[in-house]
Parts: C-alpha cells; structure tokens; sequence
C-alpha cells in the first residue's frame, strides 16, 4: 500500500477546498451557517440545506457575495428521506460532483423522561440520527460513484454522546448513536477513501438556544438557565462555546490537513470531557 505523504506542502494547501464541494445541513443560521462560511471561506463550493428555505437562500446569498467559494440555499427537512436525496441530487446537478457533507441538522427538546412523548422522542431520532445515517448513507454513494471517488462526511455529535444528562434522554440517546455511527461508517467506508469523521461541541451560544430560552416558560426556562449556568461555569476554559469555535473544528476535519483520521470523534468543549 503506498503512503500518501503530503510533509511538503505548505498549509495555505492543506486548508484549502478549493474546487470542492459541500453540502452542510441545517445551515441556515447557528452552527451550520458558521460551518457554511468557514468552508466557502477556504474555497469550497457550498450547498445550504435547511427546512427554512428562504433563511437558507439569504445566508448562501450572503457568503457568495463575501467571497470564496459559492452557495446555494435548498430546502431540507432530514427528517425526510426523500427530502436528503434531493438536496445530494442538487449538489450534484449545480456542482458535477461532491467531497463534504455535514451532517449539521439537530434538535434537542427536554423533558423528564417519566414524561417524554412518544411524538418527541420520535421527532428527535428522526433528524438527529435517522437524518444523519440517510445524510452519510447518500453522500457516501455519491462518493463512491464519482471519478476519482473518495470525499469526507462529518457528523456533528455532542458531549451528550458520552454521558448521560437529566432530562434529555432522547437527545442523549441520538448522540450516543452519531458517535457509534461514525466509527462503524468510518470503518466500511475507509476503502472507498471517504473518512468519516464527528466532532462533539459542548453548549454553544446559537440563535436556536437564543429563542428557545424566549419561548420557555416556568421549569423549562428555568432549567435551561439552570444548565447554561452548570455548563460554563464547570468548564475548565471557563466559557460556552460560540458557533465558530464549532465550524473550525469542522474545516479541519473536512482539510487535508486531518487526512489520517476517520471514524474518530473531536470533543470541542473547552475540557469537559477531560474534568
């Protein structure tokens, strides 16, 4: 087997996307907007899925005009199959080809698990793990497909996949799958020279938490409070993470420059894991 050894080239190189092509999920705002702009920022073509189209269309007309790669903004509901195809038949029909995609799209409502609806715990499941196996799943047949094949698929997970948290069972229980999901999808596709690859924030500040705290009310809002507060104070950096801090985690893995790794989950949560 003949070693790829890139020791030479400079680092300008192994960042760049340039002539690659990405598709990222939930990409309207938060963590994968800032995943959007950071791999068009290195060069790479982008494809902004998201069930709020109009958002998706704006922040992808956003990043064309700042430069870098180009984007487009598609509607996505991952929880739908059908809806995942589409969005890889898209990038293929815009761009000829595809070399990222990132499984960005999540929710994590909360509730004591006593009390935990079947229609929530299935809504969660559904886009957090369901949408990023049929995400991975189309992505890498594309990648197989193409000439020459190969790409990269990164999964965004959480801290939640390694411990359990009150009151978030089912969001915890999705985690925990993305991560084993990862592993065993980097294994069987590692052949195919796709690396597969997750990264775990731990609570990051996003526009999503923002309104989400607005519209809690009572021992909702008072236990997201409660657990914002836990978080960052626990945290041997001292602070929540913001949705940058996510994204270059994200480039990385996408890069050259993590070119001998797949299956492997990144913790991007300021020492948590580690405390």
């Amino acid at each position: 087997m003949s070693i790829k050894d890139v020791s030479g080239h400079s680092l300008a190189d192994l960042i760049s996307l340039k002539g690659r092509v990405a598709v990222v999920t939930g990409a309207a705002r938060g963590i994968g907007r800032a995943i959007a702009d950071r791999l068009a920022e290195a060069g790479a073509n982008v494809v902004l899925g998201d069930i709020d189209e109009a958002a998706a269309r704006d922040s992808a007309a956003s990043i064309t005009q700042a430069g870098g790669g180009r984007a487009i903004g598609v509607a996505a509901d991952v929880s739908r199959e059908e809806a995942i195809i589409a969005l890889a038949d898209r990038a293929i029909q815009e761009f000829g080809h595809l070399d990222i995609w990132v499984n960005n799209a999540g929710i994590f409502p909360g509730a004591p698990s006593v009390d935990f609806l079947a229609e929530t715990w299935d809504a969660i499941q559904n886009i957090n793990l369901r949408g990023t196996f049929f995400g991975a799943r189309e992505a890498a047949r594309r990648m197989i497909a193409q000439h020459p094949k190969g790409g990269v698929i990164v999964n965004i997970a959480s801290v939640s996949g390694y411990r359990g948290r009150p009151g978030l069972a089912a969001y915890v229980a999705s985690k925990h799958g993305v991560i084993g999901l990862t592993k065993s999808m980097g294994v069987e596709l590692g052949p195919h020279d796709i690396r597969v690859l997750a990264v775990a924030p731990t609570g990051v500040a996003t526009p999503g938490i923002a309104l989400r705290k607005a519209e809690a009310r009572g021992a909702e809002l008072e236990r997201i409070e409660a657990l914002e507060k836990k978080v960052g104070a626990s945290l041997p950096l001292g602070r929540l993470g913001v949705p940058d801090d996510i994204a270059r985690a994200v480039l990385f893995c996408a890069s050259d420059l993590s070119m001998l790794m797949t299956g492997s989950t990144i913790p991007v949560d300021a020492g948590g894991l580690a405390n």
